[in-house]
This record gives structure tokens, C-alpha cells and sequence, in this order.
């Protein structure tokens, strides 16, 4: 039984990173899914791939899977680039602005 440790990154209707922060261990699927031949869905037998379990830090996750005997791997997370603006938001409503604003 395999697992991957990662951080999980932020939904598409996030802007910041509230529910990013945590670390995540996902069991690696043991079989292939199959489709059923009646309906059409696409199913599996393997229990695993359904446990998700979250950790406050990467250390918890890794020390949860060395107890139980699980063998790993850690998927370092991207660093993302701070956008930083010099005017700030307030800079979308100066007065002194050289150009048009328009949307």
C-alpha cells in the first residue's frame, strides 16, 4: 500500500489560501477502475482510494504513516509569487492616474 503526502492547492473559487494550508495523505489506487457494463460508471474495488485524511503539518502526516508502516512520497508543494501592487487596491481609484481607466 502506497501513499502520496502533499498540500493541497487552493479551489478555483478561492483568491487567497484559507483551505490550503493543511497537508493531505491519499492512498494510491491498488487496481484499475473498471466500467460497469450495465449503466456505464466507472467503478472500483479498492476501498483506499477513498480515505483522505488532512494533518495540521507535513511532520504529522509522515509520522502518521511510518506508525502504521505505510510507504510514501512527498510532493513538495510550488511556492507561489506574492502579487504585490505599489499603489494597492486604493490605486484603481487614484485621481492622479496619467491614463484612462476604464474597464
Amino acid at each position: 500500500m502506497r501513499a502520496r503526502i502533499y498540500q493541497p492547492a487552493k479551489t478555483a473559487m478561492q483568491s487567497g489560501t484559507a483551505k490550503a494550508k493543511g497537508w493531505v495523505l491519499e492512498f494510491a489506487p491498488a487496481s484499475a477502475r473498471s466500467v460497469d457494463p450495465l449503466m456505464g460508471w466507472t467503478s472500483s474495488d479498492d476501498m483506499d482510494a477513498q480515505v483522505r485524511l488532512r494533518f495540521e503539518t507535513r511532520d504529522a502526516a509522515e509520522a502518521y504513516a511510518k506508525a502504521r508502516g505505510i510507504e510514501f512520497d512527498v510532493v513538495d508543494p510550488h511556492a507561489r509569487q506574492p502579487n504585490i501592487r505599489a499603489g494597492g487596491y486604493g490605486e484603481n481609484f487614484a485621481t492622479h492616474r496619467k491614463g484612462v481607466w476604464t474597464h
